[in-house]
């Protein structure tokens, strides 16, 4: 049996570093191509919500990310599910296109890294 931790609402965050000057396509293609089939998960209860943000102000190179993409799931077991190809083919039918411009959203990013988070008890 999951313990109780594994069922509560579970957060991960996605980053995302880009070539200088390629934020806005990067923008542009991940709300064309990604945002769809996460919106989908979240009508489906796979996920509870997500929320991305950008930074106000520079950073030092070393510790730059251009994007942070925040995605809730109900709880641990759903982030694991999730092979979306079938989704992939209802919402996008020009494959091609959808397949060469995913290949250009990921050739623009310098670094990507997820960071699944722990909720603590600060008073425990």
């Amino acid at each position: 049996m999951p313990s109780a931790a594994h069922q509560k609402p579970y957060a991960v965050e996605y980053y995302y570093k880009l070539k200088w000057g390629c934020q806005d396509e990067f923008l542009k293609l991940f709300r064309k191509n990604h945002l769809p089939l996460l919106k989908k998960q979240i009508e489906a209860g796979r996920i509870v919500s997500v929320d991305m943000v950008a930074p106000r102000f520079h950073m030092p190179e070393e510790a730059r990310w251009d994007y942070r993409v925040t995605i809730v799931y109900p709880d641990v077991a759903r982030s694991m599910q999730g092979d979306s190809a079938e989704l992939k083919k209802q919402l996008y039918p020009d494959q091609d296109t959808f397949k060469r411009e995913e290949q250009r959203r990921f050739e623009i990013v310098l670094a990507h890294w997820d960071l699944p988070l722990s909720t603590l008890e600060p008073e425990a």
